[in-house]
């Protein structure tokens, strides 16, 4: 338990006092090896089962330990998107891909890269016309009609591109997915 404790304190003292991005080599180590093997190793940790897979509550409790409290319901709504159809929780890929995204969310936001977040902010709430933090199908089409373009003429086109990079199956883009997508597909200046 005390080295629990000594965890939890070091991260707080790490996340309180490491206000520079480029300061914070805890989180951001150079060899992708060595950053992959640190973070199966917490995945390890945080799968109290053993079952190759963290649950929800799983995860909620690890958090606890590390003085970071998030309800079921906000943890749910926060990995949901990483969590493949039909498994109970995070696998070791989705544990990565989650840790990616946070990890560029908290540690990698440069100007140029905080600008880009901006960005593509912006035009989620182009394509958001409820603004319910989803795009669905028929605000795609809306959105493609009015631009002009005939993949809007048809629901069935516009649902595959949905679903194309709907990563959780639900029928529309949430922001992450919508982030996701747009890095694969940006070229960098």
């Amino acid at each position: 338990m005390e080295m629990e404790l000594d965890a939890s304190d070091q991260c707080n003292r790490s996340l309180s006092s490491n206000k520079n991005p480029s300061s914070s080599s805890s989180f951001r180590l150079r060899s992708p090896s060595l950053n992959s093997l640190r973070l199966r190793r917490i995945f390890d940790l945080f799968d109290k089962n053993s079952d190759n897979m963290i649950a929800i509550d799983e995860l909620g409790q690890a958090l606890g330990l590390l003085g970071l409290d998030a309800g079921l319901s906000e943890l749910q709504s926060m990995v949901q998107t990483y969590i493949e159809p039909g498994n109970t929780g995070l696998r070791f890929e989705d544990f990565e891909a989650l840790h990616r995204s946070l990890n560029d969310v908290l540690f990698g936001l440069d100007d140029e890269n905080t600008d880009e977040e901006s960005d593509l902010t912006e035009a989620f709430k182009v394509f958001d016309e409820d603004g319910d933090g989803y795009i669905s199908a028929k605000e795609l089409q809306v959105v493609l009609m009015k631009l002009g373009l005939q993949e809007g003429m048809e629901i069935e086109r516009v649902e595959k591109m949905i679903s194309s990079v709907d990563r959780n199956h639900d029928g529309r883009v949430d922001f992450f997915e919508f982030k996701d997508m747009m890095r694969s597909v940006m070229i960098p200046s």
